[in-house]
């Protein structure tokens, strides 16, 4: 059995940092066919970004899925999963969004006829680039130019949806299929007590579009199995990467996986708290499970030789 290697590629560009948009680590030959996508976690904000926003500490941190990274680093590491991490802050451009999904108004320069033309995400404020926050209102101090818009579409949103279909791609041909946990946090959606207690879990699979009936069934029966709350597709079913990466047609597998931010993160929701080494270990078991499910429950080893 060959050797793995594991290899580390940093790609895309933060316009104004002059640092890597996302960075991929993986191992070669792949031992699971599992990628792990963390879109929403970066914290590399350029000063000139962080000039236009009104509030950028108190906005960035609402904007990031806090620290949802440590827990996808730990889980890629537990189980041998390839692992896409976004460095590019959500503020400057949402990789959950189509490239078209945005709010027209915000850009000084753009198309009159694009004005119209604007999806419920963009309209609610949360579009490929992020406008407003309930409690907060507006996130800028004024308009972006259409070339600062190309830019960050065509040197961070681009490469790094380039890789990750090439990357499932990989994994596919390889195993014969291969799943993406689309990783993310969600604010606390209420008690976690009582005979409806909150979910620490919302499994999306876009209302049953973007995995098969067996994989969605898996990962809830997982946690129920392990004593965890979850819900599936509501409020959470998937966003624009989903909808773009998932074909179970062709083998390839795809769910969102929103963890709560209680569950990991200190009381303040700001720190990563004493939960975090056991959401790992909920997770590592949910995919080595999945991995049987989409593969057959082939023998591992033998597959990787």
């Amino acid at each position: 059995m060959p050797l793995a290697r594991d290899s580390l590629t940093r790609g895309g560009l933060i316009p104004g940092a002059g640092q890597p948009a996302f960075e991929l680590k993986l191992r070669d030959p792949a031992p699971v066919p599992v990628l792990i996508a963390v879109p929403h976690a970066g914290r590399c904000y350029p000063p000139e970004l962080a000039a236009r926003m009104r509030c950028p500490g108190e906005a960035g941190l609402r904007l990031e899925d806090r620290f949802v990274d440590l827990v996808g680093t730990r889980l890629a590491r537990a189980t041998g999963a390839a692992l896409l991490l976004a460095h590019a802050p959500r503020a400057m451009i949402d990789l959950n969004r189509a490239p078209d999904e945005m709010d027209w108004s915000m850009v000084a320069d753009a198309a009159p006829a694009r004005h119209v033309q604007m999806g419920r995400r963009a309209r609610s404020g949360l579009g490929l680039v992020p406008r407003r926050l309930p409690g907060m209102g507006e996130l800028w101090t004024g308009r972006m130019s259409a070339a600062d818009l190309t830019a960050r579409i065509e040197n961070i949103h681009k490469p790094y949806h380039l890789v990750l279909g090439a990357s499932l791609d990989m994994l596919r041909d390889r195993w014969g299929a291969a799943l993406l946990i689309d990783l993310h946090s969600m604010p606390p959606l209420g008690p976690k007590r009582g005979g409806n207690a909150a979910p620490d879990f919302v499994v999306g699979d876009r209302f049953g579009a973007s995995c098969s009936a067996g994989v969605s069934t898996a990962a809830i029966d997982h946690f129920e199995r392990e004593g965890r709350a979850a819900a599936y597709n509501r409020p959470y079913a998937g966003g624009y990467v989903l909808d773009r990466h998932g074909a179970p047609s062709r083998g390839i597998h795809a769910l969102q996986m929103e963890l709560c931010r209680a569950a990991y993160l200190d009381r303040e929701l700001r720190e990563p708290g004493p939960g975090l080494a056991e959401i790992v270990e909920v997770l590592a078991r949910l995919v080595r499970r999945l991995v049987d499910e989409i593969t057959g429950a082939v023998d591992l080893a033998e597959a990787a030789e």
